[in-house]
């Protein structure tokens, strides 16, 4: 019955979705990644073999920063496959043999210096009489749209098919800086509307390009509304939206996940609490009016943007249904909301948190924190809790950590050093969640890895940055200008490279939805290969549940996708990959009737040990 029910729902929010399709980013518009297929269930997972496997040829290494992440989930609509890939590319393939159909080459400057050089997908839009397009957001912040059936720009969308998302905004992007802004996440579609957001370079300065929201229309290209994160704040930018937008049709609206504005780790220059910043702001799909917004970080220190996608769905509290959001934070922590008020279900309160010492800084004195659930991640950590893999890393560690401020959650940067658990890679990231309705469950991936900022005065700063990089190239230094410090941060690692947290550092968990509560959770995946399966490994790259009774993830630093099962959270399978998979998976039904699983493989450069790839795989039974 509980599975009827949500294929009620999906229907609800998804007119004429076909349940072998993955037609969206999140597979429907609220981002559940849910399928109904069942195919390949508890009973034969384990047979899972490859069927075949596709390259891109995308490898790329760039002059100027990190390697291309290619963070793909791939679409199937009308029988074909459409893959993104972090160099503009567009690919369509034949989804029983990974054939391409066509290619796309949107000719990006692949060495203009992007910071988060990645990519997580295309959207599609179908008018109800009319050619399918696909829609793509490349890094270097254009949106093109195409023909579904032969890959050509669809000529009356904007420019002969393409919009320049940096022309327009209220702090416009450096002319000399254009790879501060980029596009990492498909757009969400709503009707005839195509809703936007943003990545930002977050450290450079505190005037850095602005974070408007924008919904465009999906033939024509027109803008239909913007929407500001920081109005009241002239010349602070950023608190854009980089992760992946929901979107509720029958209520018409839009809900946006924001980061933290400009730059992250000082604040003197945005006193406040810095609305509508690290926040979910509920947004009318038509007009782009604000709702309701909810704040999870008042005045961002930290880096805590809420990077996981917000996710809806209908859950049961007190015996009343509750169309409900769930949503992430890099803290570790997960508010769940009644998506037509911002209203939380289980409670939500206002704690004291540690005051800054920096001069010029004005921290905010309190922090919201759910009553339920509990934190996914420990949110405080003190040299005396120290881990090493032997004497010597732990002695190394604790003696690092004692140089440092240290204490609960939310301990702001200091001039000294302060110690952040979680760090800025979370908690929770983009990953994010997936529904799993029959048993009513959130299921979610976390890290647990700490991080060390210390802010270097602005006479300090240039000194300290080239003996940084002269003697250890884990520090990542940037220059916040336009304040009196920059910035310098590393996550913590031993000599041998091991983290100074006590493992598992990456985590499967289930949370009831009823209640809150956690009903189980397990190591994830391998941070290196020699290293026990316990232990865990940090992930990015979020779950898939199915009718099937599993839950499919990759994500982790070692080359391979998980199943488990969905109730009791037992590893069923290991698929090997040819490298690490940074990405989230999906499945489908082939025209041979047969379930696929998909999963994009990119290795995870340049942390852990597995090679760059350009790999598509698919399983099959």
């Amino acid at each position: 019955m509980k599975t009827v029910i949500m294929l009620l729902l999906c229907a609800a929010v998804m007119p004429g979705a076909d349940k072998n399709d993955w037609p969206a980013y999140g597979r429907d518009p609220g981002g559940q990644r849910y399928s109904p297929l069942k195919e390949i269930n508890r009973g034969n997972v384990s047979n899972l073999k490859i069927a075949w496997t596709f390259r891109t040829g995308d490898i790329y290494r760039p002059k100027h920063s990190k390697p291309p992440a290619f963070e793909t989930t791939p679409l199937y609509v009308d029988g074909i496959l459409y893959v993104g890939t972090p160099l503009g590319r567009v690919i369509a393939l034949d989804p029983l043999t990974g054939k391409q159909k066509w290619a796309f080459d949107s000719h990006i400057d692949k060495d203009l210096g992007f910071g988060d050089y990645s990519h997580r997908g295309v959207s599609t839009w179908k008018p109800k009489n009319g050619s399918r397009r696909i829609y793509i957001a490349t890094i270097d912040a254009r949106m093109i749209a195409l023909d579904a059936a032969t890959g050509k720009p669809c000529s009356d969308f904007g420019d002969n098919g393409t919009i320049n998302l940096r022309d327009g905004l209220r702090i416009p992007v450096q002319s000399n800086r254009l790879s501060d802004y980029e596009e990492t996440s498909p757009p969400a579609v709503i009707g005839n509307t195509l809703v936007v957001g943003s990545a930002i370079a977050d450290n450079v300065s505190a005037a850095q390009p602005s974070g408007e929201v924008r919904a465009f229309d999906t033939v024509t290209g027109k803008l239909k509304w913007k929407w500001d994160p920081m109005p009241d704040y002239a010349k602070t930018g950023a608190a854009n939206a980089w992760a992946a937008i929901a979107v509720d049709p029958v209520r018409n609206l839009v809900f946006v996940p924001t980061g933290s504005a400009s730059p992250d780790y000082y604040g003197g220059e945005r006193l406040g609490d810095d609305l509508y910043a690290n926040s979910v702001v509920a947004l009318r799909a038509d007009t782009g009016e604000r709702v309701w917004h909810f704040q999870t970080v008042h005045h961002d220190l930290w880096d805590y943007d809420v990077a996981t996608p917000p996710m809806l769905f209908e859950m049961k509290h007190d015996g009343i249904k509750i169309p409900a959001i769930a949503i992430g934070s890099k803290t570790g922590n997960v508010f769940i909301l009644n998506r037509e008020t911002g209203k939380p279900v289980f409670g939500v309160e206002e704690r004291p948190v540690p005051r800054s010492d920096v001069p010029g800084e004005v921290a905010a004195p309190t922090q919201p924190f759910p009553i339920k659930p509990d934190p996914l991640t420990p949110q405080t950590i003190n040299a005396d809790e120290a881990w090493g893999i032997d004497q010597a890393d732990r002695g190394w560690c604790r003696a690092e950590m004692s140089k440092l401020r240290t204490g609960t959650i939310f301990t702001p940067p200091s001039i000294q050093g302060s110690l952040f658990l979680p760090g800025n890679v979370g908690g929770m990231n983009w990953g994010g969640f997936t529904y799993d309705a029959a048993h009513e469950l959130l299921i979610l991936s976390s890290n647990h890895l700490a991080a060390e900022v210390r802010l270097i005065p602005r006479a300090e700063f240039n000194d300290r940055e080239a003996e940084g990089r002269r003697l250890n190239g884990d520090w990542e230094f940037a220059h916040q200008n336009g304040t009196p410090y920059g910035m310098m941060r590393r996550i913590l690692l031993s000599p041998k490279r091991i983290p100074c947290t006590a493992p598992p550092w990456g985590a499967l968990i289930a949370i009831s939805a009823s209640t809150g509560e956690k009903k189980w959770e397990v190591p994830l995946g391998k941070l290196y290969s020699k290293l026990p399966e316990k232990w865990g490994s940090v992930s990015l790259g979020g779950p898939i549940s199915t009718a099937g009774g599993l839950v499919f993830i990759a994500g982790t630093l070692d080359p391979s996708i998980y199943a488990f099962d969905a109730e009791t959270g037992t590893q069923l399978w290991r698929g090997e990959l040819p490298t690490s998979a940074r990405a989230t998976p999906m499945t489908y039904r082939g025209p041979d009737g047969k379930q696929y699983l998909l999963i994009c493989a990119g290795g995870h450069q340049p942390a852990g040990d597995q090679p760059l790839g350009d790999y598509v795989v698919a399983f099959s039974l």
